[in-house]
């Protein structure tokens, strides 16, 4: 059972996770973002998204960002952790390759770890242009 003194450490790592996924994120590397995950972890887009299971669905998933976002910038924001739990809220600003228009949007990360990468993943966001 994770006791309260583990918080930090699941603090540090979440922290560590989440900057490395908006470095995978903003330069386009799809690799740098698979290789968070274990090899049966499980990622929600969406609170209603049917879940994208293991490395190679959440590569295909993630395969479309170089092909059609540029400019990206992800920031997020401070990490809150529960044992094996960290969130955190996060923006993403990109330029759509195809019409050059302008995309923002908001949302938080909720992900559950194993060792030092994550089996769970859900995304809730919100899109304007």
């Amino acid at each position: 059972m994770t006791s309260a003194s583990d918080l930090p450490n699941t603090r540090e790592l979440g922290r560590n996770l989440v900057t490395e996924f908006e470095a995978g994120w903003s330069k386009g590397d799809v690799n740098r973002i698979v290789a968070l995950f274990t090899d049966d972890a499980v990622f929600f887009e969406t609170p209603f998204s049917d879940p994208i299971r293991g490395t190679l669905a959440i590569r295909k998933y993630w395969s479309d960002v170089p092909v059609n976002q540029a400019e990206i910038k992800v920031i997020s924001g401070e990490i809150f952790a529960a044992g094996p739990w960290f969130s955190t809220e996060f923006k993403t600003t990109f330029r759509r390759r195809r019409t050059g228009e302008w995309i923002e949007a908001k949302g938080a990360l909720f992900c559950e770890t194993d060792g030092e990468k994550i089996t769970e993943m859900r995304m809730y966001w919100h899109r304007s242009a």
